[in-house]
């Protein structure tokens, strides 16, 4: 079934505002939640990490640095999680209708987009009042490729879990720690010279993963150039081009495992 249909495109969206309604659902203050729990999350790494444990080194505006890295990394979780028990919790939906199964992740994946777009609103306004000027460079349309790069690798990964979680709920709990590893793996709380003023070697192999590669891309952009990307660290530009083309090679791959088993979701369910 064509994804791109007049039908899929209505259950696309029907899911996408279903989905969102639900996830506030009964909350006091609503869709608030979607700028509060950045902030707060936030709040609890400023204090921790900017005054405590200050691991930002001489990179300025660290803690708007710091806040766009929470924020690439919130749409990574929740984009793959969400993503991964889509399917499963859309059982009863597979049974009865006959549509796009690419459908059911997309709108998962589609409503962390949502927030994301929401939160790097808040990084903007944080980055404004932080003293950062944007100015009118064309470079800052350069984030638009880089969400695109975010996305693939996101739903590449999400395409893959969700066939996974449907026969091995084991897989769950295995890509929380995976997340939580993964966290503390990227140049999040840390800036990336902090890592390289102790451990070179460790610093490039860290700037290889495309989610450390998109944050400090996007970090270099939009607040300063100070924030070292993985051209100035790796001299070698085949190597250094990797990061960009794993989330292509991720998304295909994804993308035929899903739709290589999509058929026998409903019968495993």
């Amino acid at each position: 079934m064509d994804f791109f249909s007049r039908k899929n495109r209505i259950l696309l969206k029907e899911l996408i505002k279903t989905d969102f309604k639900l996830r506030y659902q009964g909350s006091a203050i609503g869709y608030l939640w979607s700028i509060l729990k950045p902030l707060l999350l936030f709040a609890i790494m400023y204090i921790v990490f900017v005054r405590f444990l200050p691991l930002g080194g001489d990179v300025p505006h660290w803690p708007v640095a710091l806040l766009l890295g929470n924020v690439v990394w919130s749409f990574f979780q929740e984009a793959t999680l969400m993503g991964m028990t889509s399917i499963v919790t859309r059982g009863d939906l597979l049974r009865k209708l006959n549509f796009s199964k690419q459908t059911i992740v997309i709108s998962a994946i589609s409503g962390a987009t949502i927030n994301f777009g929401i939160n790097l609103l808040v990084v903007l306004v944080f980055a404004l009042l932080n003293g950062v000027h944007f100015g009118l460079h064309w470079n800052l349309l350069l984030l638009v490729p880089l969400f695109i790069e975010l996305l693939l690798f996101s739903t590449g990964i999400a395409f893959i879990l969700s066939t996974l979680y449907v026969k091995y709920r084991d897989f769950g709990p295995v890509w929380e720690v995976v997340l939580q590893g993964g966290f503390y793996a990227t140049p999040i709380i840390y800036a990336i010279t902090f890592i390289a003023a102790r451990n070179i070697v460790a610093a490039k192999v860290l700037l290889l993963s495309p989610i450390s590669q998109i944050i400090q891309d996007m970090r270099y952009i939009l607040i300063d150039p100070a924030n070292v990307t993985i051209w100035q660290m790796i001299n070698h530009k085949g190597i250094a081009v990797l990061p960009y083309l794993v989330p292509i090679l991720v998304f295909f791959i994804g993308f035929a495992i899903f739709n290589h088993n999509a058929k026998k979701f409903a019968e495993i369910l």
